[in-house]
């Protein structure tokens, strides 16, 4: 039987950004809030892949690699909870379009290559918090990161130790304009 990955198309935060998010996490937020999310795990999920094939994989690289498409300004200033999922999380109040298209694309891509995607529409997000078992008091409004995305990755997803680390298998820059 062919061995399969767990993979998924992300964004990565840059690293400044990822603690001062941390920082900020740890002073907004009750410590029992839940179960925080690693400041090296914390990254925008753009298209899930679930366990895919080095076949599917190698397809799935060549098509992102394809990609043509400019770098945007995402700015994140908004947080929220899903309870039924146990997740606390932040993201942009307003995607930007190129964003949008990007998810959109490579999740049309995975789909179209026989990768599960989620029926759930896409909301981007980053996962501050797991296992949030109760309503938790979210911060006031008024935080804000920005930053410009230039590139977007290929990530595998590894539990060991009992622990989820994320390894960046692929990255692919965005164009510094319209081609």
């Amino acid at each position: 039987m062919a061995e399969s990955r767990r993979l998924f198309f992300a964004l990565t935060l840059p690293s400044e950004v990822q603690q001062q998010i941390i920082h900020w996490r740890a002073a907004e937020f009750p410590a029992d809030a839940g179960r925080p999310v690693a400041a090296a795990n914390l990254h925008l999920t753009l298209a899930f892949l679930g366990d895919v094939s080095e076949e599917k994989c190698r397809a799935l690289s060549r098509l992102a690699g394809r990609i043509r498409q400019p770098g945007f300004n995402l700015k994140l200033d908004d947080a929220g909870q899903w309870l039924r999922s146990s997740v606390v999380w932040m993201g942009p109040r307003q995607a930007p379009r190129g964003l949008l298209q990007l998810a959109n694309m490579l999740r049309s891509q995975a789909a179209r290559s026989g990768c599960y995607q989620s029926p759930l529409p896409f909301h981007p997000h980053i996962t501050l918090y797991r296992n949030a078992i109760r309503p938790v008091a979210l911060p006031a409004p008024g935080f804000s990161w920005q930053f410009r995305v230039e590139e977007f990755s290929l990530y595998q997803s590894i539990f060991e130790q009992g622990r989820t680390r994320y390894q960046t298998l692929e990255r692919w820059p965005l164009t510094n304009k319209e081609e």
